[in-house]
């Protein structure tokens, strides 16, 4: 019988120097910007963030819009007092502050276009659910929620973030591996009601998808095709997923892992939260292994899923590579001095992107040995 581990497995990468640019939005570690009206915050007990101080500057154009974002907080939940911003994007902005003794984040949607007004409607259905079935790891506790405008407030958790990279540059303390992973499969393991969540994800047409965007090779629709159409015939159930499995929506605290940002939970095929651990442990091959060897533990169907999975989340992520590298080259400044030994954001991009064509390429060979014992 074919065994995934053979194949599905990486190489030790030589080092990468990246920009913390990812972490997710309760992530303690990464800088807030600055914003008037200071509010002093009650730190928490073992809280690990950053004092709760700073301006919020309300003035100007963006000004304006942190305005209407407030009002919005402020609607569904009065006692909101804004202290900083966390993060700023042309789709939401995030904010942490204080309502009554504990300390809150409040994430705002500014681009109300259809995909990211449904995408914040599940998140917020998700937070809902979790205050009559409570998943088996933590979660922040919903606070208020304004699903038509896209608001949404919950508590601030303590701990650290367990990577700040979405690709983390180097292998994260075995400790915490163990950490995200027991935190994963323990959500994998749990049964809610099976008419909760839904079904974020339709796997005939995301494969149809990058197939026409010439992601993936005729041979590789078939060859999906095929694996999807065998998981159909022998009854694979899906499984709960929280749908971005990423260190950097994990946080570690001496209470047990936390995990953040639900906005894609729901079911899948098994195996996708692994398939998204792997995808990003890319410097961490023993990790990779365990999780190869996990995901196959259930036998053939379940390695076929995890196949289908993991061929799905390394075209999205090498899509997304290629995005960030063609911004990096347009935005480039050419005749910028570079430190010695450094690497341009563009470099950094390329060198990912081509570990992850790499593991693409691993991952085609398993699907193909795996169709291939069917």
């Amino acid at each position: 019988m074919y065994a995934a581990t053979s194949s599905v497995s990486a190489p030790v990468r030589p080092h990468r120097t990246l920009q913390a640019g990812g972490g997710s939005y309760l992530d303690a570690a990464r800088p807030p910007v600055p914003l008037p009206g200071a509010v002093r915050a009650r730190r928490m007990p073992g809280a690990v963030a950053q004092p709760l101080s700073g301006r919020i500057d309300l003035s100007g154009p963006q000004g304006a819009q942190l305005r209407t974002a407030l009002a919005s907080v402020q609607r569904i939940c009065p006692e909101f007092a804004p202290v900083q911003v966390l993060r700023r994007s042309g789709r939401s902005v995030l904010l942490v502050g204080t309502t009554g003794r504990m300390t809150a984040v409040a994430k705002v949607l500014l681009d109300h276009s259809p995909e990211w007004r449904e995408r914040y409607r599940h998140e917020i259905a998700v937070y809902r659910t979790f205050v009559r079935h409570r998943p088996p790891v933590r979660v922040p506790r919903l606070i208020a929620a304004d699903p038509e405008n896209g608001t949404l407030v919950v508590e601030r958790m303590a701990g650290r973030v367990a990577a700040l990279q979405r690709h983390p540059v180097e292998a994260p303390p075995r400790a915490d591996l163990r950490a995200a992973l027991g935190a994963v499969c323990r959500v994998n393991q749990w049964r809610p009601p099976a008419d909760l969540f839904g079904d974020p994800l339709n796997y005939g047409q995301r494969i149809a998808r990058y197939h026409e965007l010439g992601l993936l090779t005729d041979r590789d629709l078939g060859d999906l095709q095929k694996l999807l159409c065998g998981l159909k015939l022998a009854g694979v159930q899906r499984q709960f997923n929280h749908g971005d499995a990423l260190l950097s929506n994990l946080l570690l605290s001496p209470a047990g892992p936390v995990l953040l940002d639900w906005e894609h939970a729901g079911w899948y095929l098994p195996g996708y939260d692994l398939a998204t651990l792997w995808t990003v442990l890319g410097d961490a091959p023993a990790a990779r292994g365990q999780i190869s060897r996990l995901a196959q533990a259930a036998g053939p169907a379940a390695r076929d899923a995890f196949l289908v999975n993991l061929m799905l989340v390394l075209t999205r992520e090498i899509r997304m590579c290629e995005t960030a590298v063609q911004r990096s080259m347009a935005a480039s400044a050419p005749n910028q001095p570079l430190p010695a030994g450094a690497l341009s954001s563009g470099e950094e991009q390329r060198l990912l992107l081509r570990r992850l064509h790499d593991d693409c390429g691993m991952a085609r060979r398993a699907v193909r040995a795996a169709v291939g014992t069917r």
